[in-house]
């Protein structure tokens, strides 16, 4: 629950903070474009995510998700191997190299804190829990 709680809060930070840095000029049609396509992206990722269930530990997986504009991921994505990994691991390559993009062409900030690689990933409740 911690997990998604922190998910939760992480999201509602980063849309925030890319409202926070719109753009003044004429280019925020390019802007909420570019926004839009991003948060589309991500919610099919976190839906696909959020369908996978687990029997085993050994079902369990992490990937790093989203890019800071100092460097690194904004978190980190648990999932279970009963969806399409592949599709899964792809859609969050895409959204990463897409944010990066994004934080470079329109100067987006962030703190440059390291977030935390989980040590393992469990199965509760048919639930794959990230472990730190």
């Amino acid at each position: 629950m911690k997990s998604l709680q922190k998910h939760l809060w992480m999201s509602t930070f980063l849309c925030l903070f890319f409202l926070a840095c719109l753009p003044d000029d004429g280019e925020s049609s390019d802007y909420d474009q570019e926004l839009e396509t991003l948060t589309i992206l991500k919610a099919q990722i976190e839906s696909l995510a959020a369908n996978s269930a687990c029997n085993d530990s050994s079902d369990c997986r992490y990937i790093a998700f989203g890019s800071k504009p100092c460097g690194g991921p904004w978190s980190y994505l648990v999932y279970s191997t009963s969806i399409d990994t592949t599709d899964l691991e792809n859609k969050v390559g895409q959204y990463n190299q897409l944010e990066a993009l994004f934080n470079a062409k329109w100067g987006i900030a962030s703190d440059c804190a390291v977030v935390t690689e989980p040590v393992d990933v469990i199965c509760e409740n048919n639930i794959c829990v990230a472990v730190y």
